[in-house]
């Protein structure tokens, strides 16, 4: 038997039912319905900004190459190695997996390290097209060692190729974008470039340079309407640390096993093609535990050091034992 106080209340619960089916849930199902909507649109000017535009790679052959290929970019490809180039662009005119219209990409072959070669490169890259839509600082080098016994060479030489390069080549190619008022500058850089780990101290810092040039760029760069995107990226299954130089100039020579466990470069070569699209300005592609050490080096700077000379002690006792 329904008590007095229960029949007074029934009215209120249908009531609520009824709003709820008739107000909240087509409310919901159309905030849905909007947002994937928006990322509809999203996607589909993003694929329309790379479609034929004019994109210069460095380090082309790390994959990047492939991705804006397919997605119908005039290519320019750049490099120390001109065979591996060649290589790529027999492989890629190739290839007929593409739904999109592509462009037999060209290749401008130098060496980052080499300030004079730049300055020829930039002028031979934009006679490629006649102007550049999208340059990506891809190329880079890796580094292993201790501080004490890194030369200073080796630090110069990683910041040659990791920082000096791409400034000087975005530099190069700058006048050309701001005389059109239109450009996009993309900077591959790392999540090292965030924070430090022990024995990267060279690769760490020139990825901190290259943080802090570009988010200043993009400052600067806003009156001429030229979108700055600085990626981040973590461990990626490259041979990166297997071409890594170490304290001395020597090769590294070494799968680290962090590298090897990292993310496939199809994998993030696709999101940096998306963050591109979406002109993104600042990205990290890492997972869960590098992402957070980031927020916990400013929240928490601290715990953040100590966790950091606690790894030092353990992959120095490691490489002793």
């Amino acid at each position: 038997m329904v008590s007095p106080a229960t029949r007074k209340s029934l009215p209120k619960v249908k009531a609520m039912d009824f709003i709820t089916s008739t107000a909240i849930l087509p409310l919901l199902f159309g905030c849905l319905g909007v947002f994937g909507l928006f990322r509809l649109l999203q996607w589909v000017r993003g694929k329309a900004y790379l479609r034929n535009a004019v994109v210069v790679i460095t380090g082309a052959t790390s994959g990047l190459g492939k991705v804006f290929y397919a997605a119908g970019a005039k290519l320019v490809l750049c490099g120390r190695n001109g065979g591996a180039l060649e290589e790529l662009i027999r492989e890629l005119t190739a290839s007929h997996a593409t739904k999109v219209q592509t462009h037999k990409p060209y290749l401008v072959t130098f060496d980052l390290t080499d300030s004079g070669a730049i300055v020829a490169a930039a002028a031979e890259i934009l006679q490629c097209f006649g102007y550049v839509d999208i340059l990506v600082n891809n190329a880079g080098i890796s580094y292993r060692g201790t501080i004490m016994d890194t030369t200073v060479d080796v630090d110069k030489r990683v910041m040659e190729t990791n920082y000096f390069g791409p400034v000087a080549l975005t530099k190069a190619l700058l006048p050309s974008m701001i005389k059109r008022r239109q450009g996009h500058i993309v900077a591959i850089s790392s999540i090292q470039g965030k924070m430090s780990i022990p024995f990267r101290s060279a690769y760490a810092a020139s990825k901190h340079a290259t943080q802090a040039f570009f988010d200043c760029l993009r400052a600067e760069m806003e009156q001429y309407e030229i979108e700055v995107t600085v990626i981040s990226p973590g461990y990626i299954h490259t041979n990166l640390s297997v071409n890594a130089i170490t304290a001395d100039g020597s090769r590294y020579g070494v799968m680290d096993t962090t590298t090897a466990q990292g993310r496939s470069p199809v994998e993030v070569a696709q999101d940096v093609l998306a963050a591109v699209g979406k002109k993104k300005k600042d990205v990290i592609l890492a997972d869960l535990l590098p992402s957070l050490a980031v927020y916990l080096r400013t929240l928490a700077p601290g715990l953040f050091f100590s966790l950091m000379a606690s790894r030092a002690r353990k992959e120095r006792k490691s490489k002793n034992s």
